[in-house]
């Protein structure tokens, strides 16, 4: 949503009816409507360039590497080798980028619901979009909850990267999805997914953390701080059947990597699974204890 203030244009996102997140507007680059949604890009004056869908703000070009990071490097410095991922939604490329640094990676399939947003990206946000291009990604223009029902294939590695629920991402919340998603899984499989805000959508994390629980033995939440969602601190999920995201990660491995980044590293990846006591006593009944090694 685009407003007027004085001289000034802002985008500004209402989050929940109760709070909301502007940014002020330099210029627009592109603003088209698919059928799934709106989808706007944006100049701003501090945060770059920025990507909307349906009023609500994806990702800035100031942060999106705290959440792409995130998503992709925990998971894939868990898993002993991952080398086939699945992304469902993230049609920006962003997560698509940093899977793409580990060097055992094979093939990624990246399914994306609406082909508006990669194509957008594409031209104006080749920052997020370029590991698209890279021949060992697979596009799929398709519903991720049809998807994931219908594949045959295995993965090592499922991120979710998702909207809030609402309109065509509600689905990727609900018990049936998951459900199919731990059928691609193999045995050392780990689900990552866009797990909301602490602070505003708790409503909605024991609810699709319990949805989760049903499939996987081991269950967790982790959190990240970002300047473009409402809160500035939010989270996702972690599931796995074998996997601990701690207890079975190697800090080693990730500090000899030699992998670029700007946000993660193998302290910010233990730290983020301590929770807060509000959280960690909230959903103390959906989530597992971790063993914290600092």
């Amino acid at each position: 949503m685009e407003t007027m203030s004085g001289f000034n244009l802002w985008a500004i996102e209402v989050h929940n009816g109760i709070v909301s997140l502007g940014f002020k507007v330099e210029k627009t680059l592109f603003t088209g409507q698919s059928r799934f949604q709106k989808v706007d890009i944006l100049k701003t004056a501090e945060h770059g360039i920025v990507l909307m869908n349906d009023g609500l703000f994806m990702l800035s070009e100031k942060d999106e590497f705290v959440y792409h990071e995130m998503i992709a490097h925990v998971p894939m410095f868990v898993h002993p080798c991952p080398k086939k991922v699945l992304v469902i939604g993230g049609g920006d490329g962003g997560a698509v980028r940093e899977i793409l640094k580990h060097p055992q990676t094979e093939k990624v399939v990246l399914v994306e619901i609406d082909e508006l947003v990669v194509n957008a990206c594409r031209k104006y946000m080749p920052f997020v979009s370029a590991a698209l291009d890279d021949p060992k990604v697979r596009i799929i223009i398709d519903d991720g909850v049809k998807y994931a029902a219908k594949t045959k294939e295995k993965f090592d590695v499922i991120l979710v990267d998702s909207t809030d629920p609402v309109g065509p991402s509600k689905p990727l919340f609900d018990k049936a999805f998951y459900k199919n998603v731990a059928g691609l899984l193999g045995p050392e499989g780990i689900l990552v997914t866009q797990a909301e805000s602490p602070f505003y959508d708790r409503h909605i994390q024991g609810p699709m953390l319990m949805n989760q629980r049903s499939f996987f033995k081991k269950l967790h939440l982790y959190l990240y701080t970002t300047i473009t969602y409402p809160g500035g601190l939010w989270a996702f999920s972690f599931a796995s059947d074998r996997l601990c995201p701690v207890g079975d990660f190697d800090p080693e491995r990730a500090d000899a990597s030699n992998i670029s980044t700007r946000y993660y590293n193998s302290r910010i990846h233990i730290a983020a699974f301590a929770l807060p006591n509000f959280l960690s006593e909230d959903l103390a009944k959906v989530i597992d204890p971790v063993a914290y090694r600092f």
